[in-house]
């Protein structure tokens, strides 16, 4: 058994479908095919059930896609390890990112990242919090720009700053000048994201409240958000690092919410992610962006310790 093989099967076993781990691997589908048939030959087991539609791997086949996963990772400490000592910080990374803090880290964050780090190969892509947990779990991703605590099994959490929520209210707003707080914060007036984003979550989480309010749409960005309550009057909830993207008359109506209005933004990784320089590389470059004040204690004075 090879270190090719081992990496073809478990890409295999990722995909579930030969001509995208081919592409993942960067050989040809039918060179793939040949190697882990082979390698079938060699074991004299049936690794996959080909006659599954995806692919599956067999009962025995998983035990051994499990140990090839398990002999990778180890073979990649030692990769690590000569990367550290030669001061090489070079390869792939792929990040995933929440669309309601995308905008506010990813277009600097670009920009320094390859100035930085012009060795280092950089794939981003902004989903929501299940589809990134997903690909996460399943070596999709390298690591991924959340809000927490999400507190998954296999999933380690790495706090990088705190923002607070802000209210933005329409100017016609008839509660725009009560003291909001945590309690009474009025959801009958109150534009939000739809289903399935975190940040809704958090929203009627600090709120105290489920989503019973009288909208009939729900946006899918924050930018829209402001445009729907600059039109059709109401409210709408937004993160602190939004307030430079509002003209001066809008940012008039922004109103602050009492604690525990507040998100945590942390890097995530599976426990078993090894690289560590490249996770303080990523972490360094956010402390660029984001400010001071908000940024965790122990991110301030330390790096990253896996």
């Amino acid at each position: 058994m090879t270190i090719q093989q081992m990496e073809y099967i478990v890409a295999v076993n990722r995909y579930r479908h030969f001509v995208k781990a081919s592409e993942e691997c960067g050989v040809t589908q039918p060179t793939l095919s040949t190697m882990i048939q082979k390698l079938e030959e060699e074991l004299n087991v049936k690794i996959f059930d080909r006659n599954k539609h995806p692919i599956e791997p067999t009962k025995t086949g998983e035990r051994i896609i499990r140990q090839a996963e398990i002999a990778l990772h180890e073979i990649h400490r030692i990769e690590e390890m000569v990367n550290n000592e030669t001061q090489i910080l070079s390869g792939n990374i792929r990040i995933g990112i929440l669309p309601t803090i995308a905008p506010y880290l990813v277009p600097r964050f670009i920009s320094l990242f390859k100035n930085d780090y012009p060795e280092i190969t950089l794939s981003i892509s902004e989903m929501k919090t299940d589809n990134i947990l997903y690909n996460l779990e399943n070596s999709l991703l390298d690591m991924a720009i959340v809000s927490t605590p999400i507190e998954k099994s296999g999933i380690l959490e790495i706090p990088l700053y705190y923002e607070k929520f802000v209210a933005y209210f329409s100017p016609e707003e008839s509660c725009k000048d009560i003291d909001l707080n945590a309690e009474n914060m009025p959801t009958e007036h109150l534009w939000v994201l739809q289903e399935g984003h975190c940040f809704r979550k958090q929203i009627f989480n600090f709120c105290g409240k489920t989503s019973t309010h009288n909208t009939t749409y729900e946006a899918g960005s924050i930018e829209t958000l402001i445009k729907i309550v600059d039109y059709n009057g109401g409210y709408t909830v937004i993160p602190e690092l939004h307030l430079p993207f509002l003209s001066e008359a809008q940012k008039a109506n922004i109103r602050e919410i009492s604690s525990p209005a507040i998100r945590e933004i942390s890097i995530i990784i599976r426990n078993d992610y090894i690289k560590e320089r490249i996770i303080n590389a990523v972490a360094d470059t956010i402390k660029k962006i984001i400010p001071h004040h908000m940024l965790n204690e122990r991110l301030k004075k330390f790096s990253i310790k896996l």
